[in-house]
């Protein structure tokens, strides 16, 4: 039985790619931080579900901690490793930008020093981003076009990146990178736009919610499904080579496509409830991303699934039951 080890377990890709590998009968490990709260709900159904126990295990520790992680990996013996952990908010990383550098940069320079120092390293997998794209210069993106990143965010994930080609090819390690551009989901967090699109749309649809603030709506994003995404991140450790790959649908759509698509499904005009917000815009923007993934459908077999459209509907009616249960209490409440 393989064992995999996750960093960011509790995230969206997190989520999707635990549900990936304990179908594939793997034993799953997860880096939890220590926090106030627990954080596991987009894993709870996982974590509590028989048939997993005890193939799911969740360990506390930090990408902060090079120590912790040694120890993690020493103790586990992992086959592979995805550092899927970050501080992953382009917006927050301006307001952040030093925590954001040690958490996603010099903490996959801490794990793939764990990594090297096993016996038996593991294969890794570094998630890198289309962030590191920034100011293209050119599109679409491949695997060579260069990189130029427009946040605090997008440079800690080019270090990162070169770090990983670096240990690949400095110490022999299976270590990939794949440059994932922009997937969503309904466990997506609440902050970034798309989900913050569809949990306004629903909740203003019922009546809990008047208005929407929002950035810059001409932003154009290559978006995908989460859950089509993790498979990329597996087949790239399966492979007989390790290498870096382009994940991405090879469409583009604006924020205002986005914004028709969900509440032109709800039967709503958005213009009516959007509000630009000057907060919501960085202070260096990324117009366009449009990822080329022809490389990983050629040597992964790999291909998206989901459409734009068919993922902001599902986002749209994952969201519309969460609303559905907030005014049932609400008017629970009032009586």
């Amino acid at each position: 039985m393989k064992k995999a080890l996750i960093t960011g377990i509790t995230g969206q890709d997190g989520s999707y790619l635990t549900e990936l590998l304990l179908e594939k009968g793997y034993e799953v490990y997860g880096i939890i931080r220590r926090s106030s709260t627990f954080g596991t709900e987009r894993i709870e159904h996982l974590y509590q579900d028989p048939h997993n126990h005890p193939k799911l295990r969740l360990i506390y520790g930090d990408l902060t901690d090079g120590g912790n992680l040694s120890t993690i990996l020493s103790d586990i013996q992992p086959d592979e490793v995805y550092n899927l952990g970050a501080q992953s908010h382009v917006r927050v990383s301006f307001d952040q930008p030093i925590y954001t550098v040690n958490v996603d940069a010099l903490g996959t320079l801490r794990l793939l020093e764990a990594v090297r120092m096993m016996k038996k390293p593991p294969r890794f997998y570094q998630a890198s981003s289309s962030e590191m794209y920034g100011k293209v210069v050119e599109t679409p993106q491949t695997e060579k076009t260069p990189f130029y990143p427009r946040s605090p965010y997008g440079c800690a994930k080019v270090y990162s990146f070169w770090q990983t080609v670096n240990y690949r090819e400095a110490y022999n390690l299976f270590a990939c990178n794949g440059i994932l551009f922009n997937h969503e989901s309904p466990r997506r967090g609440e902050t970034f736009v798309t989900r913050k699109i569809t949990r306004a749309a629903t909740r203003i649809k019922l009546g809990l919610q008047e208005k929407v603030y929002l950035g810059n709506l001409d932003a154009k994003r290559d978006w995908g499904f989460a859950g089509d995404y993790v498979e990329a991140m597996w087949r790239m450790l399966q492979a007989d080579q390790p290498d870096d790959y382009v994940v991405a649908t090879s469409q583009t759509h604006s924020v205002r496509e986005f914004l028709d698509e969900v509440f032109g499904y709800l039967e709503l005009d958005w213009e009516k409830y959007v509000e630009i917000d000057p907060r919501y815009f960085r202070p260096t923007e990324v117009d366009v991303l449009l990822g080329d993934a022809s490389k990983a459908r050629k040597v992964l077999g790999w291909l998206p699934k989901v459409t734009m459209k068919q993922l902001a509907r599902m986002m749209v009616e994952a969201d519309m039951k969460l609303a559905q249960d907030e005014k049932v209490i609400k008017e629970h409440r009032a009586k």
